[in-house]
């Protein structure tokens, strides 16, 4: 058997109101619109980076705001603070987590959670 090597994700998250769900993602978290489909519109993507996220308002991807991602990134200090600095409003607060990683939550206006998140520095040995 040939072992299959998964690439990436790309989920699709519903949303009620397409345009302020792209806004939101494009002016606040800092994604750039990938593409669109429609007229009117009922299908976007936004990309950064690696990371791909569909949005849809299309009748068969009901209900909207249902959805979680966990999102891995790097400088999330940074990240953190300009959200801060765009209005974001941070659902869970930023800190390191018993699990090993600094992370921080927020929801889009559907109501679906995006957490981001980097690994802690593992702590050194003391010898």
């Amino acid at each position: 058997m040939t072992s299959s090597r998964f690439h990436s994700i790309s989920p699709f998250l519903g949303t009620d109101d397409l345009p302020a769900t792209l806004a939101f993602y494009q002016e606040k978290l800092g994604f750039d619109l990938a593409w669109e489909w429609g007229s009117p519109l009922e299908v976007a993507a936004v990309c950064r980076d690696q990371v791909e996220i569909t949005l849809t308002c299309r009748s068969d991807a009901k209900p909207g705001g249902t959805s979680r991602l966990y999102i891995s990134i790097d400088a999330i200090d940074d990240y953190h603070a300009h959200l801060q600095h765009t209005g974001v409003a941070i659902d869970v607060g930023i800190a390191d987590r018993p699990y090993g990683m600094r992370d921080f939550s927020v929801a889009d206006p559907a109501g679906n959670v995006l957490t981001f998140g980097q690994p802690q520095p593992q702590a050194q040995p003391a010898c």
